[in-house]
């Protein structure tokens, strides 16, 4: 064959992660099944625990694979199976089919039934699985398919493929296009090209559901835009004349699409577009005279791996009538696998699917095939689910790894369509072979498609939908037809993860067996209900003990609801229940033992079931029936009040059921009662049973002294609350309230304070203030310390400045004070009087509020008191709480939100304040200084000297303008503490004070550099000169034999001064002043000669230096002129001579005055064709062009995007040549460049600009002027450094930042 590839050796692995044993093990799994449906792929590998056995895949390796030419040249004698250099594989003649792993669950291919044993069919599946598949029809597919039959004449349906689209191809030549609403999109061809084409016998939808390919019964193929319904190709030459397209099948290569037809040969169509008409090349991949091929199946990859290695090779499937072959078409033509038939029954449709499955961690196709006389098609619905259609028309599903058979369909009401009219190739004249005409009896490829995890089939008249069930539809299902046994075994199943095809259930094994659970536990109480339905108020003695056998059943297993379930529903016993679940948490209620957790969980049900009988409600769920509602609320009411239990000890108490509620909690049990009050009706017999309860409640409580404050004032205020309604009937004795008040309040007792009031107050809020006195109420919660009471008393008299005491002599709460007086004075709704009575409160206190958070004092001062700080500064006698006042007041370090300029402070509070930070905390004098404002200098002066505050005074003379006296101030500091080293013991080997002078000296040195800019010469030295002859002189009375213990580092700092005077005071007029002095001038130079040489090295590196940098300045200013001298005489070389947009040439266009924009990419355009474009930027106020054609293929929109783009010549900034079209002359070649400037225009300067900084970064001089800007603004910040902020664009912090240090590169051409 002209089209056969070479022998040469075939790749052996599916994938880099995949070996040669995996390869084999990935496309002979499952010799028996084939065609597949998919499903969601992230569904599949949720369940990393059902991974394909190893065992399933233990297939010898191929060590040398057949090509294609030797497959094609084999004989197709069936006796003469294909045989590898392996004999052992799979030569199905000579092999034991029980000893073959992969043999087909359903397979008799060779007469031998015993193949169906293996299959695990039980005899009925239905009541193990339950119903798996869900059908049902299309309607409206169907009835418009119906309909176009009759009104278009469309002809019978002959093909469908499905996905997000559903096509329908009709005998009669038209594709009708449906949406997934079932919606008619479209109606392609016409029944006149039908008649010319015969019926469509091939359908396929690209992967974006863009195309539609349409194969005919007389060969012809056809190409639709499902977006426009246009007819893009019409392919009447892709294969050999006379024969039908029997499959049609587009690969994940939008370009690349396969086709089989009635001859048996297999061709790969390329779609192609040039020069806007559209082309189809076809090349033949397998003949028909090397044997038929009946069904392909190409490889398709979900979105989710389309980077998958697998897919670069585009692999294809192909059954032909003696064997399966699987072949690659990406790069080259290779052969990748086959596999013989053996014995067939020629009447058996071979058949194909691919499927990705995960296998050991990784996500590999798996290919299934088939070949049978029983099992006739088969789909996957999942990687663990098959779907089987046999001959008969039964569809069987069939779970992969145990071959257990789950369900079978009857689908002969679908009415299947067949194709068996195109495999005889009819419309050409029957001209196939006897063996493909036999094998299309059977065959209906056309009329299944799968997708999304549905299967959709075809018949004459209808469309019909199969999918799996969901777990919870499988079980409701069993329910709906009262197989209630068969539902709850289905369930059990899922819950321990034994079911098959089981969809729905995601997550971990813990959640999904939480939500199985919920899902049993509703049908025992469905199943319960049932069988309580079926009790008998009276009869067999038999059927009453089933029921008492159930309770003890629930009651050992501590199944409570359960217990109570069958009580009521089924007996009508309502006091049962409460009576087991009394017995067991009254023993250690009343032994005062701590309940166990289930013992509180069966007290919290015993509370629940009692407020539901209480309210009519069925527990848990439900109503109890009208007529027992009122029987049941008083049998339970007559229980609860049961003066003894029924086997009472003679130790009881009386009242033990509501002695034993009260103490398992009290609050729980009057709620319940609460709402069962609400619900009473005012009859004679309700008003009793409320009466007799409040009085056993009150004498339970109240005679017992074993029961806590909080759970006494429970019961008072569930009392208050009911008295307190408008249709109150209750009577309480009112000396009971005053009994509870004495108890709460007692004085001689200290326990459980915050209870006691807590309890109190809840039973004011509920209506109980009625029951007392206020005035004795008040004195006793004073007495008692219950602030809180106090506050609330008050407040109903508005009496808030009492108030304001309650808060500062209640611990707990003292600090919301300054909330409330804050409120009181803001917030709109009080008289003036009462917020004046506040006002004044807070002001006898302020000393008081001060001393308990001054910040907050210092705030509400502010806001409220401003007018009066002086009133309250005058208040505040401790001068420790004056100093935090003012210091929150005026300091905004403090983090105070106090607007300074509507608080109009005097300066002498000011002062004041400042006069306490030199008392308090001299070290933060300066950086208080600097945040201040409202100061006066000659006051602040004096304080600072009064405190000798030497440094203090300096800033603030300084600031005040005299430097000299600033100056005079930090000489004599350092001046004291030199003598304070020249004058210690020379045996002394540590000096703490060196440091200090270094400090010293540093600070005046600061102090001379920020000021020396103002300064004439005469002024500098009189700043400079001193400080070095204050260094110096210690060196001076030094003895030379005894030299000073810190001779070397007064050296130092003297050279320190005079590195940082150099800046200032020039080098000839430091020398002579050192040489003018009367020692140096006799002949000491010798001491000094280590100054003067360091000096004079300094001078030497800063002349280096400035040399240096001279001539980097100067190459790279030639640098800088020769690249634009280079760029402006450089000429632009159109590619074409017409605009790229117009596509006409530039000279031609002559009907308005525009201009020629050449860019260096090499486009040519019109201005105004650009315009309309909108391929115009505005950069710093100038109109920048972008090349229209480059700039929309790489989507760049801007010039800042992508700055490399400059230096290809996408954009191009610096479009240089422009000259009006109407002046060019037709016959002139060089008008094309348009008119060269002499000078650079604004946008070229800028090019060169960018282009500058492509290449090179910041200039030198830009890197040397910033570095001597950051070192001089060190050396003049103020005093302290706090208030330096660094420079906010910054070379340095630019993030193109690039120190290069090699010389500039060469520009390219």
């Amino acid at each position: 064959m002209e089209n056969e590839p070479d022998h040469e050796n075939v790749e052996q692995s599916l994938c880099a992660k995949t070996s040669e044993d995996e390869l084999n093990k990935s496309f002979n799994l499952e010799a028996s099944l084939s065609k597949f449906s998919y499903i969601d792929l992230d569904k599949e590998l949720e369940f990393k625990n059902d991974l394909i056995d190893d065992k399933e895949f233990d297939i010898p390796q191929v060590d040398t694979p057949p090509t294609l030419e030797s497959i094609l040249n084999e004989t197709d004698d069936e006796d003469e199976s294909f045989v590898l250099e392996d004999p052992t594989l799979l030569n199905i003649d000579t092999i034991d089919s029980h000893s073959y792993d992969t043999s087909s669950v359903a397979s008799s291919d060779s007469g031998d039934r015993t193949n169906l044993k293996r299959k695990k069919k039980l005899p009925d599946s239905f009541s193990l699985h339950g119903s798996v598949m869900r059908h049902s029809l299309l309607k409206g597919i169907s009835a418009q398919i119906v309909s176009a039959a009759d009104k278009v004449d469309a002809g019978l349906p002959t093909a469908i493929a499905v996905s997000s689209l559903i096509a329908v191809g009709t005998s009669h030549g038209l594709a009708l296009i449906f949406d997934q609403n079932q919606a008619l999109r479209l109606c392609l061809g016409s029944t006149s090209v039908g008649g010319q084409y015969g019926a469509i016998s091939a359908l396929s939808i690209n992967n974006d559901c863009s195309r539609l390919l349409c194969g005919f019964a007389k060969g012809q193929i056809t190409m639709w835009d499902l977006a426009s319904g246009k007819l893009l190709r019409s392919i009447t030459d892709a294969h050999p004349p006379g024969t039908a397209i029997l499959h049609i099948k587009f690969t994940d290569d939008p370009t690349l699409a396969i086709c089989n037809d009635s001859g048996g040969s297999v061709f790969e169509l390329t779609f192609k577009r040039v020069m806007g008409v559209r082309t189809c090349e076809s090349r033949c991949l397998f003949s028909g005279s090397k044997g038929e091929v009946c069904c392909i199946e190409p490889l398709h990859s979900k979105p989710e791996l389309k980077d998958h290695p697998i897919t670069q090779f585009s692999l294809l499937a192909m059954a032909s009538l003696t064997k399966i072959l699987v072949i690659g078409l990406k790069p080259s033509l290779k052969v990748w696998m086959t596999f013989p038939y053996g014995r067939m029954d020629p009447s058996s449709v071979p058949l194909l699917a691919w499927h990705f499955v995960a296998v050991q961690n990784y996500v590999n196709p798996m290919l299934a095939f088939c070949r049978g006389d029983v099992v006739h098609f088969l789909l996957w619905i999942n990687s663990r689910t098959v779907v089987l259609l046999d001959s008969v028309e039964k569809l069987h599903v069939i779970d992969r790894q145990t071959q257990e058979e789950l369900e079978t369909v009857e689908i002969s009401e679908v009415q299947l369509v067949y194709n068996s009219s195109h495999f005889k190739s009819l419309a050409t004249g029957g001209n196939v072979s006897q063996a493909l005409a036999l094998v299309g009896e059977k065959a209906c490829y056309q009329s299944i498609s799968s997708y999304g995890g549905q299967i959709f089939y075809l018949g004459t008249k209808s469309v019909y939908v199969m999918m799996l069930r969901s777990w919870r539809e499988r079980v409701d299902h069993l329910l709906k037809q009262d197989c209630l046994t068969e539902a709850l075994a289905l369930a059990w199943s899922f819950h321990e993860g034994k079911a098959k095809a089981v969809v729905g259930l995601s997550g971990d094994a813990s959640k999904r067996k939480a939500i199985v659970a919920d899902r049993m536990v509703e049908i025992l109480f469905h199943y319960a209900d049932r069988a309580l339905k079926k009790c008998p108020d009276q009869g067999k003695i038999q059927v009453m003990e089933q029921h008492f056998q159930v309770v003890l059943m629930c009651w050992e297993n501590r199944l409570y609801d359960a217990m109570i379930y069958v009580y009521n529903r089924g007996m009508n016993e309502f006091i049962s229940p409460m009576e087991k679940l009394f017995r067991v948490i009254a023993p250690p209620l009343n032994a005062g033992r701590t309940l166990t957790d289930e013992q509180v969980v069966m007290g919290n049900k015993l509370l629940v079931y009692i407020s539901c009988c209480l309210a009519g409600r069925a527990y848990p769920l439900g109503d109890i029936p009208e007529d027992l509602v009122p029987l049941v609320k008083n049998q339970v009411f007559e229980f609860l009040i049961r003066l003894h239990s029924a086997e009472a000890s003679p130790e009881e108490e009386i009242y033990p059921y509501i002695r034993t509620l009260l103490h398992f909690d009290t609050r729980e049990f009057l709620n319940v009662l609460a709402l069962t009050f609400e619900d009473f009706k005012n009859d004679k017999q309700a008003v009793e049973y409320q009466q007799r309860i409040v009085d056993i409640l009150l004498k339970v409580m109240v005679e017992n002294s074993d029961f806590t404050p909080s759970q006494v004032g429970c019961l008072f205020t569930f009392l208050a609350r009911q008295l307190a309604k408008p249709d109150n009937t209750l009577f309480v004795n009112r000396t009971l309230f005053d009994q509870v008040l004495e108890f709460l309040c007692s004085p001689d007792d200290d326990s459980r304070h915050s209870e006691r009031q807590q309890v109190l107050l809840e039973l004011l809020q509920a209506g109980g203030i009625v029951q007392f006195e206020e005035s004795r109420l008040i004195r006793m919660a004073e007495k008692a310390e219950f602030y809180q009471i106090c506050e609330f008393m008050y407040e109903r008299e508005h009496q808030y400045d009492k108030i304001i005491d309650c808060y500062l002599r209640d611990p707990l709460r003292e600090e919301e004070v300054f909330n409330y007086i804050h409120n009181i004075l803001s917030i709109p709704g009080h008289s003036a009087e009462e917020k004046q009575s506040v006002w004044q409160k807070a002001m006898d206190h302020i000393e008081e509020l001060v001393s308990l958070k001054p910040c907050k004092a210092a705030e509400l001062v502010a806001t409220h008191f401003s007018g009066h700080i002086e009133t309250v500064i005058k208040k505040l006698q401790n001068q420790v709480l004056l100093f935090k006042f003012l210091r929150s007041l005026l300091d905004p370090r403090e983090g105070i939100h106090i607007n300074q300029e509507l608080l109009q402070i005097s300066p002498s509070i000011t002062e004041q304040f400042i006069e306490l930070l030199c008392q308090f905390n001299p070290t933060q004098v300066i950086e208080t200084l600097q945040v201040l404002e409202c100061y006066r200098l000659e006051e602040t002066i004096q304080i600072t000297q009064k405190y000798q505050l030497h440094e203090v005074t300096a800033y603030l003379l300084e600031k005040k303008g005299d430097i000299h006296g600033a100056f005079l101030i930090m000489l004599e500091r350092l001046q004291s503490k030199l003598r304070e080293i020249t004058h210690q013991g020379e045996n002394t080997k540590e000096d703490p004070s060196l440091k200090d002078v270094e400090d010293t000296m540093v600070e005046t040195i600061a102090l001379c550099q920020r000021n020396s800019h103002n300064l004439n010469q005469q002024q500098r030295e009189a700043l400079w000169f001193p400080l070095l002859e204050a260094m110096m002189a210690p060196q001076k009375l030094s003895s030379s034999a005894i030299p000073h213990l810190h001779s070397e580092a007064l050296k130092s700092l003297t050279m320190q001064v005079l590195n940082s005077m150099a800046a200032f005071i020039a080098l000839p007029s430091i020398l002579q002043r050192i040489l003018q002095d009367p020692v140096y001038g006799k002949g000491k130079l010798g001491e000094i000669q280590g100054l003067i040489l360091g000096m004079l090295d300094t001078f030497n590196y800063e002349q280096t230096l400035l040399e240096t940098t001279t001539s980097l300045l100067n190459q790279d200013l030639h640098w800088s002129l020769c690249n634009l001298r280079a760029s402006v005489t450089r000429g632009l070389n159109p590619k074409q001579d017409y605009c790229s947009i117009c596509l006409q040439q530039y000279k031609r266009r002559q009907e308005m005055a525009d201009e020629i924009i050449v860019f260096s990419c090499g486009h040519l355009y019109h201005s105004f064709c650009l315009q309309n474009k909108e391929c115009t930027m505005e950069i710093e106020g100038q109109t920048r062009w972008t090349c229209y054609k480059c700039s929309s293929s790489n989507k760049v929109g801007k010039l800042s995007e992508n700055s490399s783009e400059i230096k290809k010549g996408r954009i191009t900034p610096s479009q240089v040549k422009m000259s009006p079209s109407y002046q060019q002359s037709k016959g002139d070649p060089t008008a094309k460049k348009g008119t060269s400037e002499p000078v650079l225009d604004p946008q070229q300067i800028q090019a060169f600009d960018q282009l500058c900084r492509l290449y090179r970064g910041s200039s030198r001089l830009a890197l040397l002027t910033e570095l001597s800007q950051n070192r001089s603004s060190e050396s003049y910040r103020p005093f302290s450094g706090s208030q330096s902020a660094p420079a906010f664009n910054s070379i340095f912090q630019n993030e193109n930042f690039q120190l290069q240090l090699i010389p500039p590169p060469v520009t390219e051409d």
